[in-house]
This record gives structure tokens, C-alpha cells and sequence, in this order.
């Protein structure tokens, strides 16, 4: 499993940066991701992937320990779904 600072470290190294430069490159994609998410904007990577929010809806459920009904309110969480390409490349 890579990590962020790796990832920071694998940047640097492949584009001559410093460690400040490259850490400063992928806050900066992270950020622009986040703030395109928030705005309810996909953000998509033509053969990477796709970055998107996906919403559910409000459903009944039950408390496991007392089997009364409660509702479960309606959520938005992000989600990746990954490219054609990508997918290939890890097969």
C-alpha cells in the first residue's frame, strides 16, 4: 500500500522537485477534487477513472438490538469508479 508521503517522495523523484514542491502539487489536486465535489461537479480522468458524489436515499431500517423501525436519512458520500484503461492495466 502506497501512502501520501510516498506518493510525495515517488513525484519529487520522477519530476526533479523538491519534497515541498510535490507535497504542495498533490495538496493542491486533492483540494481541487474536494472543492469540485462539494459543488456537486464529477471530476473525470478519460481512461484513469471518475470521481463523483453519489447520493442515497432516505429508507427505513431496523435497531439491531431493540428491532425498532428507525429512519435512516438520506446521504451523499464521494465515490470513484475506475476507467476503462485502468481497469485493464490491473487485470
Amino acid at each position: 500500500m502506497l501512502n501520501k508521503t510516498q506518493v510525495i517522495k515517488m513525484i519529487a523523484t520522477q519530476n526533479g522537485l523538491t519534497l515541498k514542491a510535490a507535497e504542495s502539487v498533490v495538496n493542491s489536486f486533492l483540494d481541487i477534487i474536494e472543492k469540485a465535489l462539494k459543488n456537486g461537479d464529477t471530476v473525470l480522468f478519460t481512461g484513469f477513472g471518475k470521481f463523483e458524489v453519489r447520493s442515497k436515499k432516505e429508507r427505513t431500517g431496523r435497531n439491531p438490538q431493540t428491532g425498532a423501525k428507525i429512519t435512516i436519512p438520506a446521504t451523499k458520500s464521494p465515490a470513484f469508479r475506475a476507467g476503462k484503461a485502468l481497469k485493464s492495466a490491473v487485470k
